[in-house]
C-alpha cells in the first residue's frame, strides 16, 4: 500500500513548479521560498488540506524544535536580565548627573540674581549722594 496518493505526488509537483517560477510564498511571513525542502513540505501541506492521503507530521521533530528554542529563550532572559541591569545602573548615573546640574545651575542663577541686586543698590546709593 502506497504512503502517498496521487494527488498528493501532483500537488508537491505542483508546488515544485511554483518554486521554480518563483511564485512559491510560505504562508506565515510571505517571503519567496527558494529550498526544495521547503517546497516538498507545502507541497504536502496543501495536499493534507485537501484531503489526500498524507501520513501525519512526525512529533520527535517538533519536540527537539521546542527543546532548542527553550533553550533559546533562556538565555535570553539571562540576557536581557544582565542589560536591564546595566540600564538601571546608566540611569541612576544618569539621574545624579542631571540633579547635579539642576542645583549647578540654581546656584548660577541665585549668584545672577545677587549680582543684580548689589549692581541696582549701588546705582540707588549713587543717585542719593
Amino acid at each position: 500500500m502506497a504512503k502517498y496518493s496521487k494527488k498528493a505526488g501532483e500537488m508537491v509537483e505542483s508546488a515544485m513548479d511554483r518554486k521554480k517560477r518563483g511564485t512559491l510564498r510560505s504562508g506565515r511571513s510571505g517571503k519567496k521560498v527558494t529550498s526544495r525542502e521547503q517546497a516538498i513540505a507545502i507541497g504536502l501541506s496543501e495536499a493534507r488540506e485537501k484531503g489526500a492521503k498524507v501520513p501525519k507530521k512526525k512529533s520527535s521533530a517538533k519536540k527537539s524544535v521546542t527543546k532548542k528554542s527553550s533553550a533559546k529563550k533562556s538565555t535570553a532572559k539571562k540576557a536581557t536580565k544582565k542589560s536591564t541591569a546595566k540600564k538601571s545602573v546608566t540611569k541612576k548615573s544618569s539621574a545624579k548627573k542631571s540633579t547635579a546640574k539642576k542645583t549647578a545651575a540654581k546656584k548660577g542663577t541665585a549668584k545672577k540674581k545677587a549680582a543684580k541686586k548689589s549692581t541696582a543698590k549701588k546705582k540707588t546709593a549713587k543717585k542719593k549722594s
